[in-house]
């Protein structure tokens, strides 16, 4: 019998677990091993109901006070709470350039082809 989400968040409280096993179900294939879940998997069950409210609508902090009954400052406070508990990938954009360069790089275009998107992009 399959646990819910909200069971096994309830069985294991705060404490980090391991998932050692993954079934697919339509083809009954199993793969054994050491799986680590994922960040918004981790948050208690309150806190992912609370992400997924926030995400239907569209991060609208006066709809969700109003779904959960609370001010302005406690939903940025809730938000915050959960924010620290994730860890973020800094991204940093690729310029137009730099772009172009890797374009050439890995033979996508030709010279002459990145010598006119350059002068195309930068005026010159």
């Amino acid at each position: 019998m399959a646990l819910e989400w909200y069971e096994l968040t309830a069985l294991t409280g705060a404490k980090e677990f391991l998932v050692t096993s993954v079934k697919l179900k339509e083809t009954n294939i199993e793969i054994k091993g050491e799986f680590e879940i994922a960040p918004l998997a981790k948050l208690s069950d309150e806190d992912q109901v609370f992400v997924a409210h926030f995400i239907r609508t569209h991060g609208s902090i006066k709809e969700m006070e109003q779904a959960f009954g609370v001010s302005y400052p406690t939903i940025k406070a809730r938000l915050n709470k959960i924010g620290s508990q994730l860890q973020f990938v800094e991204i940093s954009p690729v310029s137009k350039k730099e772009e172009i360069i890797t374009q050439l790089e890995q033979g996508e275009i030709t010279a002459k082809e990145a010598a006119e998107k350059l002068r195309s992009s930068y005026g010159a």
